[in-house]
């Protein structure tokens, strides 16, 4: 019985063993300076403008914001704020932006659902009404709600422009399943599917959505050049944004804050040193 033991608890450590050799880890996504990052770091405006472009006309398609409406585009640090607007719904450009999509409404005489065009009042509106739809179009899987999607992944918006940029050619010994797609960025176990040296099972996982990217798929109106690259890198600046409108409000308060501890600081000191000079410690 002790000798059974014995075998089966060094199976169980093979087991293990095997497993931890066999998991993977997704590459880590790639640097990039983003010109909000840092305590001093603020959004760029034409970014967040061409994020947004990307995002209507190929994001949307199959996910879903819906935190976000459209007067949020014209607030203060949004992509298309303009102080002469400060209610941000009197803002024409986004007003002009809503007017070209379609939402559902109901009709206040018949009660049926209609279609209008939106107003800056109205959230952004999802591409499936309802979830299984959704699947349904997707091949069983659920495209995530990308409002806050840049705050809820590890990495945030480098991760996110890795992920929408990242679809290498597989290599050729992981036999990728129907309907997914290798990507080097994505959590996952590939062991299962690598016919090669389980030594070196390649980093990254597999994914439902299809590459979304492709040079010169969306058209930038400020000239920057349309490549996959800068598509990412622009997207996922307009998804930190959706996700942290107010970073830079938060950043000047907490630089203000930082100012006011350190004069206080020295107001404390110096009220320490004239009241306690002349008294014996």
């Amino acid at each position: 019985m002790l000798r059974k033991g014995f075998a089966l608890a060094a199976l169980g450590l093979a087991l293990i063993s095997g497993s931890a050799v066999a998991a993977t880890h997704p590459e880590e996504p790639a640097k990039i300076d983003f010109s909000f990052a840092g305590p001093f770091g603020k959004y760029d405006a034409a970014q967040l403008q061409r994020g947004y472009k990307v995002y209507r006309e190929v994001c949307a398609a199959c996910h879903a914001m819906h935190l976000l409406s459209f007067r949020n585009l014209g607030d203060k640090g949004g992509p298309f704020y303009d102080p002469r607007y400060p209610n941000s719904n009197d803002n024409p450009v986004v007003k002009a932006l809503a007017a070209d999509i379609q939402v559902n409404d109901i009709d206040s005489e018949t009660g049926d659902v209609i279609q209008r065009p939106a107003s800056s009042a109205d959230r952004f509106p999802s591409p499936f009404p309802n979830e299984a739809a959704a699947r349904a179009s997707n091949g069983g899987a659920l495209p995530p709600d990308l409002s806050v999607i840049a705050k809820a992944r590890e990495g945030g918006p480098a991760y996110i422009a890795s992920i929408v940029s990242g679809y290498p050619n597989p290599p050729a010994a992981l036999e990728v399943p129907a309907g997914k797609y290798y990507n080097p960025y994505m959590a996952g176990d590939l062991a299962a599917f690598w016919k090669g040296d389980h030594h070196n099972v390649p980093k990254g996982g597999f994914i439902a959505m299809p590459p979304p990217l492709a040079d010169g798929k969306v058209t930038f109106d400020d000239g920057t050049p349309s490549t996959v690259k800068n598509q990412a890198t622009d997207v996922a600046a307009f998804l930190m944004w959706a996700a942290e409108p107010k970073m830079e409000d938060r950043k000047q308060f907490g630089f203000g804050a930082m100012i006011y501890l350190i004069i206080f600081a020295g107001l404390l000191y110096a009220s320490y040193r004239r009241i306690w000079r002349n008294v014996a410690h």
